[in-house]
């Protein structure tokens, strides 16, 4: 395989035909650290029976790999072709035959109301604000498509049912969208990560409580930050939420 394409800015993130030029070349990788990593905070809420969705499947092992912890009932989605063509071959070719792998667009999910169990995404919703402007009151257009994908997800869960986040938002921007009166699951969420830490997100359909309407203050101090630790040095940090959520 050629290089990686390296996106002169976070902008190229938005263009879906960079996804295709970055997966006709490149076989596997893993934003926010690969499935071992998290896997502890993932597998409590999921049963060899549940009925799984990846959003946006790229190029990553994570379905594979909960696929060998168990759970065989997997759906992965993903907005380029060439993604979803090569995680086909890929899937067959290591015996993963019932992995379904689909184009379908986040923001328009293609299935039935409350199919899924769990609905699980990694990095994925992030492309949607690499042009949010200010992190306090992010574009119009950024919540409005953000909106569409929630809205989607929940649909899609099972009463009961799981949406799990993972991302770089800090709960401070994300909770006050997650908490939005749509929603009627309840927003718990947890670190993982050594030096840099990763948010994942655990919201439970139709558990939502009164103190879920609670908004988040301002005061909430984010992790520190070594910006000279190795993992602020690739891709993952020029992905990353806008720079100023560093210094609120």
């Amino acid at each position: 395989m050629e290089d990686t394409p390296t996106p002169s800015t976070a902008l190229a993130y938005l263009n879906p035909s960079y996804w295709d030029e970055r997966f006709s070349k490149e076989e596997e990788y893993e934003w926010f650290k690969d499935y071992s990593h998290f896997r502890h905070l993932i597998q409590p809420h999921l049963t060899p029976h549940s009925a799984v969705l990846e959003l946006g499947c790229g190029n990553s092992q994570m379905c594979e790999q909960l696929h060998k912890d168990g759970t065989t009932n997997i759906t992965c989605i993903d907005l380029s072709h060439v993604a979803v063509q090569n995680m086909q071959k890929r899937l067959l070719s290591r015996g993963f035959k019932d992995i379904k792998v689909l184009q379908a667009d986040m923001l328009e999910l293609p299935f039935g109301d409350e199919c899924f169990d769990l609905v699980i995404e990694k990095g994925t919703m992030d492309v949607l604000f690499v042009d949010s402007g200010d992190p306090w009151n992010p574009k119009p257009e950024t919540l409005s498509k953000v909106m569409a994908t929630l809205k989607g997800v929940h649909r899609v869960l099972k009463a009961g049912g799981t949406f799990i986040s993972v991302t770089f938002g800090q709960p401070h921007f994300r909770r006050p969208i997650f908490n939005a009166p749509d929603f009627t699951w309840s927003v718990e969420w947890t670190t993982f990560g050594e030096t840099f830490h990763y948010f994942v997100y655990v919201l439970k359909k139709g558990q939502r409580s009164s103190y879920d309407d609670v908004p988040p203050t301002k005061g909430f101090e984010a992790p520190s930050i070594n910006l000279l630790h190795e993992e602020l040095e690739g891709e993952d940090f020029a992905f990353r939420i806008n720079v100023e959520e560093l210094n609120c």
